[in-house]
């Protein structure tokens, strides 16, 4: 196992999503409260492990299932090439998942100054629901994301979970409003895993049901079109509502992506979508920075 089939696994060009949701957190958190900037950096690094944790557990998991198999249309990685075996993968994950545990302990202690009382071990929770929901995506005998459940972990867990505990750890309070952002965070997320499923239909539909499969290639471009055009319409919302200047719409530079990417979903297939997950990834981060800044 090299290092190099270790980064290509952990598939970095997907971290700009993951951070995405905490970056808006911690910003909208920063708006009248002083930040504690171990939190922040603590909430980061749980944020970028979580997500190479799920890159791993989905390259093992689809590995064991057969679905990446020599006609998937996506990039390969290290097992399917040959670089690394199923083992080293297995005890990768395990040092990863191991990562996670200790970063998200140590932000919650840096958060609350004590991991004994109910905030503190309701956070403990969510955190060790985040690891098992990265882990099984695709591992083990019935993994969620087989089912057609993937999207609604994705929203929950890269949307909520991300700017809502992003802004609640930073400065310890709460504001309804934060759901709006938090979901417009979600729907992006989602739409870079709708693309991924659009991408991979033909070779996913022997083994696995995905909600892109279930749609059909037609009402999955316009469910990607609804997923984001619900993205911008949630965030525009919380701006309007909590505007103080015209920089409050700085977000507004992203769009010619965002059509961009839906130009691309809607005129191309298979192998040529795979330009499209990094477009809608990248966007997705530089929309969360504006909208926080």
């Amino acid at each position: 196992m090299t290092a190099k089939a270790c980064i290509r696994s952990m598939r970095l060009r997907t971290l700009p999503l993951s951070l995405a949701g905490i970056t808006l957190g911690v910003l909208l958190a920063a708006r009248g409260h002083a930040l504690s900037w171990l939190t922040v950096a603590l909430l980061a690094l749980t944020t970028v492990c979580l997500q190479i944790l799920s890159n791993l557990s989905n390259e093992l998991g689809d590995t064991l299932h057969g679905t990446d198999r020599s006609d998937r249309q996506g990039i390969h990685y290290s097992i399917q090439d040959g670089e690394m075996t199923v083992p080293e993968m297995k005890k990768l994950i395990g040092c990863v998942a191991a990562l996670c545990c200790v970063f998200g302990a140590g932000m919650v202690w840096s958060a609350f100054g004590t991991w004994f009382a109910p905030l503190p071990l309701a956070f403990l929770a969510l955190g060790a629901a985040a690891v098992w929901a990265a882990m099984h995506y695709t591992l083990g005998k019935n993994p969620y994301g087989y089912r057609g459940l993937g999207d609604v972990f994705v929203f929950i867990f890269f949307g909520l979970a991300t700017v809502c505990g992003g802004y609640f750890l930073s400065c310890l309070e709460w504001d309804w409003l934060i759901l709006l952002p938090a979901a417009s965070i979600g729907c992006f997320s989602v739409g870079v895993l709708n693309v991924n499923n659009i991408r991979d239909m033909k070779s996913d539909a022997e083994t696995r049901t995905t909600v892109a499969i279930r749609l059909g290639l037609r009402r999955a471009r316009i469910y990607q079109t609804l997923l984001i055009a619900a993205g911008w319409v949630l965030m525009t919302v919380y701006a309007v509502l909590t505007a103080e200047s015209w920089l409050n719409f700085l977000y507004v530079c992203t769009l010619g992506n965002f059509c961009a990417h839906l130009k691309g979903v809607w005129t191309r297939e298979d192998r040529a979508l795979d330009p499209m997950l990094p477009l809608l990834v990248i966007s997705t981060f530089f929309f969360a920075l504006l909208a926080g800044i």
